[in-house]
């Protein structure tokens, strides 16, 4: 399992619940979490074999800013 850990734009809970539709359709997906305490509105996955861009990807396609965080 990896976790990958991303800053984006998501500060409301409604948009928690976009990103859940989203997330929950994605079978590698086995864990994931908001911080939106955190500056960055973090978004912390964990998954088997899933790449950051694709999580990216998904997320700017419904009009969410995503980007993967190094740490």
């Amino acid at each position: 399992m990896d976790v990958l850990v991303f800053s984006t734009s998501v500060k409301e809970p409604r948009q928690v619940s976009r990103v859940r539709t989203l997330l929950t359709k994605v079978p590698a997906i086995a864990q994931w979490n908001f911080d939106l305490d955190d500056c960055d509105n973090i978004l912390r996955i964990v998954a088997t074999g899933l790449s950051p861009q694709y999580i990216e990807t998904l997320l700017q396609k419904a009009g969410i800013r995503c980007q993967e965080l190094k740490y």
